[in-house]
């Protein structure tokens, strides 16, 4: 189904001209989640981004489906039990996405140290149990020093207790916005971006729609809407602030993350790794290898800038890079060893003041508590109790932990919904690992309130089996399915490595990728493979600019830096035939992606 420049077109022509029961304001995650749910229930409703779809936060996290093991220094069993299990979730709805792998915990005798070799064993085994993990595979186990430095020799070796190794999942933060997206499309929803909300529209005391520009066409125009839904993440107080029949009371405190990328030969790593950042700061760091590349992160700082255009800071970088050659001495990353990097912005709520972002203090449990605790989890390891005997005593903590229940305005741990006196509804806060539950809970409101006020009933669905776009893959059988469709390619007379790469990237969606290669010539400057990936994007993922294909359809700029140049060439040229671009056109285009490369490039630091 096209999802085009010219369904761009047709969609914005219905949103001037029909009454939507819902209007979404945000194309990231969040947004993403309540589309595709809207879409499946048979809701007329239609989302606006004043970017390309996940262009602000969603495309700027650590890249993992995180399980939040650290809550378990504290016990609160509640954020990690929520988090895993809804990480299976997305795991069964978007499974060439989040993909399992094992993560070491080096575990060093510091002041300050979320575990040593006792405690995470236990906060692993807990953990396990938390996520169901049964298989051999991904079980838990310690390792002693001498196997982590085998595994890590580039590690610090001085302190080093040994480690932990365990279950957690990488991710493509863009591919699942626009899986979102699309799905939200292909069943009835308009989905636009590079629309901006200007202002809300009243009448009777009820919001009933939205004021935006087409930045695009520069047109203005009014969205009739039942109700909207901001869903905006760090820009939510901007949309609030729109509503002036309203008192505002700011309710966001964004924070800025930064990583930063470089070769695998500089920084080796075999697996994920994450430990302390030897600072007493309450931080721990992730490294993460990938396609050939290390990246590490992250920072958390309070950010005050322009919120469409966050970047890494010298502060940042010599944070990170301290950080780094503390835990890997030979390493000796230099800022100019950096080929590529990114800083987002996390949507946190000001009253939240614990989260898996920013450290927060969680509180602290009883004696009494932990050892009760530690005797359940042995007695369970050896049968002589009952899980539900281990769930009792969990559930009786005595613990001031912040997050110990989610309060009614929550639909997931540090998320809020709101709704104002004159209807806008807010779903903010939450993690990547939590949009589709929070979206279910936006769902059920907003459902209600339709019901309620306008005598408008739609069937439920179920969304922990509402698989995205490209999605149609057996859960428990991915990396078969996945090489099935690398066959597919294959037989289209790509290499093995192209084919997988796509099938990776697309999932059950590859098949029409490698379709295009039966009508495509492969473009000057680009293989066949490339052309047709950049063709299929342009045609089904709402693709517009060399930038969208680059950044987030791809993750080229990210990962590939060293045959960027070479491709992006190509990419410009392709695009500027199949759009028709002036030569003015053309030049701007090339400029915003170069302006994007230099910042990703932190050529203003080197």
């Amino acid at each position: 189904m096209s999802f085009s420049a010219t369904s761009r077109k047709q969609d914005i022509e219905r949103l001037k001209n029909e009454e939507l029961d819902l209007l979404t304001i945000g194309g990231g995650i969040t947004g993403a989640g309540v589309a595709i749910q809207a879409s499946a229930m048979g809701l007329n409703n239609g989302l606006i981004e004043m970017q390309d779809f996940a262009e602000g936060t969603s495309s700027r996290s650590t890249k993992l489906v995180h399980g939040g093991i650290r809550y378990l220094k504290t016990f609160d069993v509640g954020v990690v039990s929520d988090t895993v299990q809804e990480r299976a979730v997305v795991q069964h709805i978007a499974p060439h996405i989040p993909r399992p792998q094992s993560m070491l915990l080096p575990i060093y005798d510091e002041p300050g140290a979320t575990f040593d070799m006792f405690s995470v064993k236990v906060a692993m085994n807990l953990y396990d149990q938390l996520a169901g993990v049964v298989d051999p595979q991904w079980v838990n186990y310690t390792i002693s020093k001498a196997e982590v430095l085998q595994r890590e020799p580039q590690l610090k070796s001085d302190k080093l207790m040994g480690g932990g190794v365990y279950l957690d999942f990488k991710n493509n933060d863009s591919r699942l916005v626009i899986e979102n997206i699309k799905k939200a499309h292909e069943d009835g929803g308009l989905m636009v971006s590079r629309i901006k909300a200007l202002d809300l529209l009243h009448a009777d005391g009820k919001i009933t729609g939205v004021h935006v520009l087409d930045l695009i066409s520069g047109e203005e125009f009014d969205i009739h809407a039942k109700y909207v839904i901001n869903t905006t993440g760090p820009w939510s107080d901007f949309i609030r602030k729109m509503d002036t029949d309203e008192d505002f009371v700011p309710q966001m405190r964004p924070t800025k993350g930064v990583h930063l990328v470089v070769d695998s030969k500089k920084l080796n790593v075999p697996q994920p790794t994450y430990f302390d950042s030897g600072k007493q700061d309450g931080r721990m760091i992730f490294v993460v290898p990938r396609e050939d590349k290390t990246y590490f992160g992250t920072t958390d700082t309070d950010f005050h800038g322009d919120f469409e255009h966050p970047r890494v800071e010298q502060e940042d970088a010599d944070y990170l890079l301290d950080i780094i050659n503390e835990r890997f001495p030979t390493a000796n990353v230099k800022i100019s060893d950096i080929e590529s990097s990114w800083a987002g912005l996390r949507p946190l709520i000001s009253s939240n003041g614990s989260s898996d972002y920013n450290g927060g203090n969680s509180g602290k449990i009883s004696e009494k508590s932990f050892n009760d605790v530690i005797n359940v989890i042995e007695r369970f390891e050896k049968d002589e109790v009952t899980k539900t005997d281990v769930e009792d005593v969990l559930n009786d903590l005595e613990s001031t932990l912040s997050e110990d229940k989610t309060s009614a305005s929550q639909v997931s741990r540090g998320s809020s919904l709101t709704v104002s006196k004159d209807g806008l509804l807010t779903l903010a806060g939450g993690k990547i690992t939590d949009y589709r539950k929070m979206a279910a809970g936006a769902m059920a409101a907003i459902t209600k309130l339709l019901k309620d006020n306008y005598s408008q009933e739609f069937n439920a669905i179920d969304s922990k089996n509402l698989p995205v776009s490209g999605g149609d893959i057996d859960p428990n059988n991915v990396e078969a399915t996945i090489s099935f469709f690398a066959k597919q390619g294959m037989d289209n007379g790509l290499t093995e490595e192209e084919a997988t790469v796509f099938a990776n990237l697309f999932g059950s969606n590859a098949a029409r990728v490698f379709s295009q290669m039966t009508h495509v010539k492969a473009a000057e400057g680009l293989s066949l493979g490339e052309t047709a990936s950049l063709h299929y994007s342009m045609e089904e993922e709402m693709t517009l600019t060399p930038t969208d294909y680059l950044m987030r359809r791809t993750n080229h700029i990210l990962f590939h830096r060293d045959t960027l140049d070479a491709v992006k060439v190509g990419v410009i040229n392709e695009m500027a035939s199949y759009y028709s671009w002036t030569k003015e056109e053309k030049a701007k285009q090339t400029a915003d992606l170069e302006a994007t490369i230099a910042e990703s490039d932190m050529n203003y630091l080197k």
